[in-house]
């Protein structure tokens, strides 16, 4: 569910930030109020793409806490499982590691 909104997002943003990207070149070429109101208008989506992906960061940084937390938990009440687990992923490693050389 996370990947698929972050990949949303991050859609978004590149359209948003394509479409002020041509008013911006649009703008360059006219003068006046007109050249003025494009800028503005280019200026609030690379405001609202920036929005964008700092929300999208925040949300990432808190499914990030929320793993370790579930994993400190789970460590904390299964310590030996924890730990045989780990013992046995490093022997496989190990393992693999030998044979190549």
């Amino acid at each position: 569910m996370l990947e698929s909104d972050f990949k949303s997002v991050n859609k978004d943003i590149k359209v948003l930030l394509k479409d002020a990207q041509g008013l911006f070149t649009a703008a360059a070429e006219l003068t006046g109020e007109k050249a003025d109101e494009m800028r503005a208008r280019g200026m609030k989506m690379v405001d609202t793409a920036m929005q964008m992906t700092q929300d999208a960061q925040q949300s990432v940084i808190a499914a990030g806490k929320q793993v370790a937390k579930t994993t400190d938990n789970y460590v904390k009440d299964h310590p030996w499982g924890t730990l045989t687990t780990a013992a046995t992923v490093g022997l496989l490693v190990g393992l693999l590691c030998s044979r190549r050389s």
